[in-house]
């Protein structure tokens, strides 16, 4: 494809790692800025040594630069208009989570990626992670057997103040999506139904509901559960979340932070009321980068390959369904099936 032609959408804290990414490829030039706040664009540039044109529409930069791709990091609320104007400026897009603020205009930006032809991915960091990918390849080996049961628990005491503080679902809309991505990354099945119940726990310094616990029937016949709090103080988890995972063989165990290990059951002679078990601790793979720089790493090959990258939007909406279906499921105080 030659060089990337780099359009910057959305220039608050989430751009910079985009921005220094951007620099370090040979094969890409950042071109552009946009921003409705030109003195927030220009910070950013002064930030990273950008000397590029400042603009407040992204149609308009496109046309202005000759860019051919677009970094969407924006809030979720703008992700629609930013996505949509670049496919009509013949751009591709790679973008933060979520894809959209609704489902609604998640598909509408999916249909318009297909009928238009263009590339867009969306960073989801947290399965590009060296003990998450041996997490997997425990479970896809089958060294653990059929899953029937994945659990997650997400316990943080996040004080972060603005504009979470006074999200309705802060924990569900703003966080799961992550937890939820993982689950599908692991078990390697969709969701089929959810239970949700949320709720803003005694001491929450939240407005709205902080806590969740979410049942998902899998498309594999497995069951995902989710425990989170973005107000629990005290024995924090990773941020990865820590996971178990129970099979006909087995359990495999993530804390989010070590390598991964799973635990088999040992041969017994007759009828025993409790197995036995041995320990294995498989070395996850090497990876050349982690986080934001891997999936972006993935986003560029996938596109250059001419092919869908592995947060490919016709996959991500997958996850995003998952968070509103949760959503819907709170609201209505009952179980959701996914179509």
């Amino acid at each position: 494809m030659g060089t990337y032609k780099i359009i910057i959408a959305g220039c608050g804290g989430m751009a910079n790692a985009w921005v220094e990414y951007g620099k370090q490829r040979s094969d890409a030039k950042i071109v552009g800025l946009v921003d409705i706040s030109e003195e927030q664009a220009q910070k950013l540039a002064n930030k990273h040594g950008l000397v590029v044109p400042i603009f407040k529409d992204v149609k308009k930069a496109a046309q202005a630069t000759g860019a051919n791709l677009v970094f969407d990091t924006t809030i979720p609320e703008v992700h629609k208009q930013i996505a949509m104007a670049a496919f009509e400026a013949g751009c591709d897009v790679m973008g933060e989570k979520p894809m959209a603020a609704s489902l609604k205009d998640a598909q509408m930006m999916l249909e318009e990626a297909q009928n238009q032809g263009r590339f867009y991915a969306v960073m989801q960091n947290r399965r590009f992670n060296q003990n998450i990918r041996g997490f997997r390849e425990i479970i896809a080996q089958g060294n653990i057997g059929t899953t029937g049961f994945v659990n997650a628990d997400f316990f943080l005491g996040a004080h972060f103040g603005g504009f979470r503080d006074a999200m309705a679902s802060p924990l569900i809309l703003d966080m799961a999506i992550h937890t939820f991505d993982q689950a599908r990354f692991i078990s390697g099945a969709d969701p089929v139904s959810v239970y949700c119940h949320e709720f803003n726990p005694p001491g929450s310094w939240y407005a709205g509901n902080a806590a969740a616990v979410c049942i998902f029937e899998m498309s594999d016949g497995s069951v995902f559960n989710y425990r989170g709090s973005w107000c629990a103080e005290g024995a924090p988890t990773s941020w990865e979340a820590q996971w178990r995972v129970t099979g006909t063989k087995g359990t495999a165990i993530w804390d989010g932070h070590a390598a991964p290990y799973y635990e088999t059951i040992e041969p017994a002679e007759g009828k025993v009321f409790l197995n036995k078990f041995k320990r294995h601790e498989p070395i996850p793979p090497v990876m050349r980068n982690e986080g934001h720089p891997a999936c972006l790493d993935e986003m560029f090959s996938a596109l250059s390959e001419n092919r869908k990258a592995e947060t490919d939007c016709s996959d991500n909406i997958k996850s995003m369904q998952m968070v509103f279906g949760a959503l819907e499921s709170a609201a209505q105080g009952k179980k959701i099936h996914f179509n």
